[in-house]
């Protein structure tokens, strides 16, 4: 970690909106593993202070569509252009961001993100080279899913990527875990929040 200089570094929070994170919405409930959820919510709050505290540029990417879902159109059969519209997540107040992790003025908001990528026709890329960006922490939701698309896609262009992996879960430990085993090392590395923690001004 000595080698990384916060000044060109970025921390990339994918997803954290009440359809995550309100007890009562879908996503919530489907989250198998709540220990590791719920550490990961824990650990995300720890990160994200800390970031703010020592200068680190903090990019909030949310996943924002229609209620009628028209940006997927109508030919989806399968993933998530398909299933998103079938269990009607991602409606009303749970596109809002949580109450933990409103965004600060001085913080950037990626728009126009239509895919489970960060980078999925948004500004995020754009937000990063006009500002220097060489790595890139991922924290969020769901692991395998959207960190992971947004991890790889990072690495393919030319990103330092480094998942903080307690501070993102998975709905089981197995998807995790097999995250974490067989995909990582092909694109970055991962940290725990106590190394990220250790990062310097």
């Amino acid at each position: 970690m000595k080698e990384i200089d916060v000044k060109d570094s970025a921390l990339v929070l994918i997803e954290y909106q009440n359809e995550w994170l309100d007890e009562n919405s879908k996503l919530y409930k489907l989250m198998k593993d709540k220990k590791q959820f719920l550490d990961s919510i824990n650990n995300s709050k720890k990160v994200l202070e800390y970031a703010r505290k020592i200068g680190m540029k903090v990019i909030h990417v949310p996943f924002i569509v229609s209620n009628d879902y028209k940006e997927f159109g109508n030919n989806a059969k399968y993933g998530l252009r398909a299933v998103i519209p079938n269990v009607k997540t991602w409606q009303g107040k749970n596109k809002d961001f949580h109450s933990d992790f409103i965004p600060k003025e001085d913080e950037f908001i990626v728009s126009g993100r239509i895919g489970a990528s960060a980078f999925s026709s948004s500004n995020l890329d754009v937000i990063l080279r006009n500002n220097d960006i060489k790595t890139l922490f991922f924290i969020g939701y769901a692991t395998n899913v959207c960190v992971e698309s947004s991890f790889r896609e990072a690495h393919d262009k030319g990103y330092n990527a480094i998942v903080i992996d307690d501070a993102t879960s998975s709905f089981t430990q197995e998807e995790k875990e097999y995250f974490l085993k067989y995909i990582v090392h092909h694109f970055g590395a991962t940290i725990s929040t106590k190394e990220f923690l250790t990062l310097k001004e």
